[in-house]
C-alpha cells in the first residue's frame, strides 16, 4: 500500500498525507475560462458538510426566460465522490475536473456533496450526510437552482465509496419520497460501486495485486469505515447479503433505473455485476456498461462514459 496517502496509527486513528491530493477552488466568474462555472455552499457547519455546485456555461448563454419552465431546465445531478469513504473531497482537483465535464456534455447541474470521512466517522455518517443533503437541496433558493435546475428530474451518482453512498441513500430516499418533494428522484448513475464481502471473488482473487487498489488496501478501507465490530458481509458493504435490502422493491414500483458503469480490471467488477443481476432480479430497470477499465477514476472518465451518463440521463427523463 506504498501509494496509499494515508499512515494507520496505533492507536486506530490515521493520518493523512497534506498535499498528496491537490485541490481545486470554486469558480463562480462567468469570466472564467471554464465548461462549468462552479459554487459552494454550506449545508451543515457542524458536521462540516457542504456541496459544491456546477452550472454549465452554456446555460448562461440562454435567455432568462428559456428556463422559466421545467420543460426548459437542466437535470439536477447529486454527486458523491468516491475514496474508500477514508480519502478525498468535493474539492479535490479530480473531482472537480469531472464534475463540471458532466455538467458540460449532458448539459445539467451538478451538486457534488462534502461528507464526513471514516474512520473519524464511521458509516453510516456519510449516509445520513448524504440524506442531509437531499434534505437541503429541496428547500434551497439559491439562484442557479431555482433558475436552471429541473427538481423533477433529479439523479444521484458516485464513482467507488461515492456510488455505494448513492445507492444507499437511494435505499433512504425512497421510504420518504413525499418528504423530499419537490425533489423527485428518476434513477442512480453508479460509477465502479465500492462493494466487497466476507468470500472471495474471482475478480479479487485475480487483481489481489492490482497496482491502484489492491486486495489488502479494499480490505483496510472496509475496516475502517464499517461500525465497529462489523464484516464485510455488512449490509453497507455487501449489498447482496440475506438477499438485498428491502427496499430495492420500492425503488422498482418508484420506476427508478439504475446504470452501472463496470471495469473488467477493476478488482470489485464481480461484486459490481452480481449486484446489477439482483436488481435486475428484483424488477429495477437496469442498465449495465462493461469495459476494460481499472477502478481508478483516471482509468474510465472520458467520452465513452460522458456519453453513457447523458443517455441514460436524457433516456430516464423522456420514459418517466
Amino acid at each position: 500500500m506504498e501509494n496509499f496517502p494515508v499512515r494507520i496509527n496505533a492507536d486506530g486513528t490515521i493520518t493523512r498525507e497534506p498535499d498528496v491530493l491537490p485541490r481545486t477552488p470554486a469558480k463562480p466568474d462567468p469570466n472564467d475560462n471554464t465548461i462549468a462555472l462552479s459554487k459552494d455552499f454550506t449545508v451543515n457547519q457542524s458536521k462540516n458538510i457542504w456541496v459544491r455546485i456546477f452550472l454549465p456555461r452554456q446555460a448562461l448563454n440562454n435567455n432568462n426566460n428559456t428556463c422559466s419552465s421545467s420543460s426548459a431546465k437542466l437535470p439536477l445531478i447529486i454527486h458523491f465522490h468516491g475514496g474508500g469513504f477514508v480519502l478525498i473531497s468535493a474539492a479535490t482537483s479530480t473531482i472537480h475536473e469531472y464534475c463540471q465535464l458532466i455538467a458540460a456534455q449532458i448539459p445539467a447541474v451538478v451538486v457534488t456533496a462534502e461528507y464526513r470521512l471514516a474512520p473519524e466517522h464511521r458509516l453510516p455518517a456519510a449516509y445520513d450526510d448524504g440524506m442531509e443533503v437531499l434534505h437541503w437541496l429541496k428547500t434551497s433558493q439559491d439562484g442557479w437552482l431555482q433558475q436552471y435546475a429541473d427538481f423533477s428530474s433529479c439523479f444521484l451518482t458516485g464513482d467507488s465509496a461515492g456510488g455505494n453512498l448513492a445507492y444507499q441513500v437511494g435505499l433512504r430516499a425512497s421510504a420518504i419520497v413525499d418528504d423530499l418533494l419537490p425533489l423527485t428522484i428518476k434513477g442512480l448513475i453508479l460509477i465502479k460501486p465500492y462493494f466487497s464481502g466476507v468470500k472471495r471473488t474471482e475478480s479479487e482473487l485475480r487483481l489481489e495485486k492490482d497496482p491502484d487498489f489492491p486486495l489488502a488496501l479494499n480490505d483496510t478501507c472496509w475496516e475502517l469505515a464499517l461500525p465497529l465490530g462489523a464484516d464485510r458481509d455488512h449490509e453497507y458493504c455487501n449489498p447482496t447479503v440475506g438477499g438485498g435490502s428491502k427496499l430495492i422493491e420500492k425503488m422498482s414500483s418508484l420506476g427508478w433505473r439504475v446504470m452501472e458503469y463496470v471495469g473488467f480490471a477493476d478488482p470489485m467488477s464481480d461484486r459490481q455485476i452480481e449486484f446489477l443481476k439482483l436488481l435486475d432480479q428484483k424488477g429495477v430497470a437496469v442498465v449495465g456498461h462493461v469495459d476494460g477499465s481499472g477502478h481508478r477514476t483516471r482509468d474510465f472518465v472520458g467520452p465513452a462514459l460522458c456519453g453513457y451518463f447523458k443517455d441514460f440521463v436524457l433516456s430516464s427523463t423522456k420514459t418517466a
